[in-house]
């Protein structure tokens, strides 16, 4: 048997070495077709078996060559370095992460919100933060902090379309991905930016009878203006937090308005949790990082302490 399939994948090799290739972007993934957008074209194309040897699957903004058949088929011939890539959701790629958090009904979660932020720094994913329901509370308590620490912020109001249009003129030119959890306005947010994504997904969810946030592939949409944003199933910000596991003495990287102080503390492997001649410590006593951030930064390092050897080697797999 193992015989016949190295012959299958010769073969598959042969037939393929005289086909055209193409360079292209996966837009979407599902059932073991890749629909891969090269100019004004999409192609239906399968991966090869060498990938599977590889224990390497392609994911959605992977950029490829493919070998294209006729009728609009292919072939993923080999998927291009990738500059980062997340497990759930499956997206490759990405240049930004849309935090939607709103300031109301329900009130951000800051624990939650830096973990996700965290994990963004981690992977090499721009965090941005959008403040949503400004009409029912002032966002600034929120916004500054964030600000002041080096993040792009955004307040919008959907509902009556304030703030909008800066965060639509943001996602030009890149490949974007929202999250969000239930009642933070998500939905209504891209309503108002991105009407035809809404409706296609209203439409997909009706087609298939399932809700919304049930959606079971990974799309990315072109936005008219240029850029893509990841249509992604069940994008919640919790889900997102649970991404990948970030080891105590990598905690510190994942804070950005940390790093001026890093090499200024007294000790050599200081936890910047509560040693004597800890520069983060100073600069949070003066104000320069916000107590809140590094109350988080506390508890996430608490709770990395507990990870066991064996769930990192996990992680690796």
């Amino acid at each position: 048997m193992k015989e016949r399939k190295n012959k299958n994948e010769q073969n598959e090799i042969i037939e393929e070495k005289d086909l055209p290739k193409e360079e292209g972007l996966i837009i979407k993934a599902t059932g073991g077709f890749y629909y891969v957008r090269s100019g004004e074209i999409t192609y239906e194309c399968r991966a090869r078996g060498v990938f599977r040897k590889h224990d390497t699957s392609p994911l959605v903004g992977d950029k490829v060559t493919i070998s294209v058949l006729p009728d609009e088929k292919g072939y993923i011939h080999a998927i291009h370095e990738r500059k980062n890539s997340l497990v759930r959701p499956p997206l490759a790629n990405l240049d930004q992460l849309i935090m939607v958090v709103s300031v109301a009904e329900p009130v951000p979660n800051i624990l939650v919100m830096d973990k996700l932020i965290a994990v963004a720094e981690q992977q090499g994913v721009e965090p941005v933060i959008v403040f949503t329901k400004c009409d029912l509370a002032d966002p600034k308590p929120y916004s500054d902090v964030y600000r002041k620490a080096g993040f792009r912020v955004y307040e919008v109001c959907s509902l009556e379309h304030k703030g909008t249009d800066e965060v639509h003129d943001m996602l030009k030119g890149r490949i974007s991905a929202f999250c969000g959890n239930s009642g933070a306005g998500k939905s209504s947010l891209l309503n108002d930016i991105f009407p035809k994504l809404s409706l296609s997904t209203a439409e997909i969810s009706k087609k298939l009878g399932r809700g919304r946030h049930t959606t079971r592939h990974t799309e990315l949409f072109e936005l008219e203006t240029g850029g893509w944003v990841a249509d992604t199933p069940g994008f919640s910000a919790i889900e997102m937090e649970r991404v990948g596991i970030i080891r105590k003495t990598e905690l510190q990287y994942c804070f950005r308005e940390f790093e001026p102080y890093l090499l200024k503390c007294r000790f050599t492997g200081c936890s910047h949790v509560s040693e004597k001649g800890c520069a983060v410590l100073e600069a949070v006593n003066d104000g320069t990082i916000p107590e809140s951030r590094h109350k988080s930064y506390c508890m996430m390092y608490e709770e990395a302490k507990q990870i066991k050897e064996w769930e990192l080697d996990k992680e690796n797999v």
